[in-house]
């Protein structure tokens, strides 16, 4: 098959020029929005990735990537910050 055309978004955001920010950075940004699938919930959006992360540690202790990726499942929802939809 052929390749696909890059998406706008990734026009966009793939060159990192808008804001570069490390993981823990995203995390912490990711507490400013509510997210539309959650809005009643109480307690940070990191708190979500760090459960997840442990959550994952626990049931897989010998699968290090599988804890990080637990942890940055929901990163990409601070692009709501930048203009994305949820």
């Amino acid at each position: 098959p052929s390749p696909r055309p890059p998406s706008p978004q990734n026009a966009e955001y793939g060159t990192c020029s808008l804001r570069r920010m490390s993981a823990m950075e995203a995390l912490e940004v990711l507490d400013q929005l509510v997210d539309e699938s959650d809005p009643d919930v109480d307690f940070p959006n990191s708190f979500h990735a760090y459960q997840t992360a442990e959550g994952i540690r626990r049931a897989h202790p010998d699968k290090d990537w599988f804890h990080l990726v637990g942890l940055l499942h929901d990163l990409g929802k601070v692009l709501v910050l930048f203009g994305e939809p949820q």
